[in-house]
């Protein structure tokens, strides 16, 4: 006997926000449940390019925004949702009206935007399936590239041994100027290199929609790493392109195409401060963290 619930996640990032709708599926109480996609909408509404310059949500993201939630909304109730949970990251959090854009939501929609910080968000994404691909024998640099900011996490021996994040997400990065950004780099590879110095061997975990997307150009079979040589290889690619010639070549969408480069030049640092030489792409991420949070009760749903 199994019974199904379903369950959904909306991610408001910093380059786009989207929407989870996963089968939790329960077959008995012995039994670890399963977790399915079963809808997975993503709309690129940039609310990063608005705050880290501007320091403010525009009136036309705004807008965009609205009808967003209100066709989630819409979404959620076809596919008979039973809970689910906004979460807002580093765009709303350091936009002046953030909690107003919030509060505006929750009037026109009826959805309850909760705006997080980097732990909370580092903490959502960790209790993924991460477990199952931390070797509890060996040392991992976990790093979650976002819009506005960048997660870091150590694992060692199976266990947390510290994390961090900083503000060099990759719209953040495109938006901000050459020193800043400099100066950015330079914070993280004094953390990075701090905090994995007394490990023989790391190696990567890369979360985030570019690396995932690198992961599928490469062709690799699920589970299979990719390489420090095979990364910069891209990377080195990817730079002498157009953004057009990405657009049209390779087939990015237009809001994937620009921030590609800077999301593969954080992995590429991380594994060269770390000295890591692969780096493995389990597809998870802060919508499927939120997913298991509210299953097994550590969040409380919006609805």
């Amino acid at each position: 006997m199994i019974s199904i619930k379903k369950y959904a996640a909306i991610d408001i990032g910093s380059n786009a926000i989207r929407l989870l709708v996963s089968n939790v599926v329960e077959k008995n109480d012995k039994e670890d449940p399963q977790f399915k996609k079963s809808a997975l909408v993503r709309v690129p509404i940039r609310l990063g390019a608005d705050s880290f310059v501007e320091g403010k949500v525009s009136d036309d993201n705004i807008a965009r925004m609205l009808d967003a939630m209100e066709a989630f909304k819409l979404l959620m109730n076809v596919h008979g949702v039973e809970k689910y949970k906004a979460c807002a990251t580093s765009a709303m959090r350091e936009a002046s009206n953030g909690q107003e854009v919030a509060k505006k939501v929750k009037e026109k929609t009826g959805i309850q935007i909760d705006i997080i910080d980097g732990k909370e968000e580092a903490a959502m994404i960790s209790s993924t399936d991460l477990n199952e691909l931390i070797s509890s024998e060996k040392t991992y640099l976990y790093v979650d590239v976002g819009g506005g900011s960048t997660e870091f996490t150590v694992f060692s021996e199976g266990e947390i041994i510290t994390s961090k994040s900083f503000k060099i997400g990759t719209v953040r990065l495109l938006n901000n100027t050459k020193q800043e950004n400099k100066a950015a780099f330079k914070k993280v590879e004094a953390w990075v290199k701090e905090n994995t110095k007394q490990y023989r061997k790391v190696s990567l975990i890369g979360s985030g929609g570019n690396i995932n997307k690198l992961f599928k150009m490469s062709g690799r079979s699920e589970g299979a790493p990719i390489s420090y040589i095979y990364l910069n290889a891209q990377y080195q690619f990817l730079k002498k392109m157009s953004y057009g010639d990405r657009i049209t070549e390779l087939g990015l969408n237009p809001d994937r195409a620009d921030v590609i480069i800077p999301a593969t030049k954080i992995y590429l640092s991380a594994m060269k401060w770390s000295g890591a030489r692969k780096i493995h792409v389990p597809k998870i991420g802060l919508s499927d963290g939120i997913i298991k949070s509210l299953y097994y009760n550590t969040v409380e749903s919006g609805s």
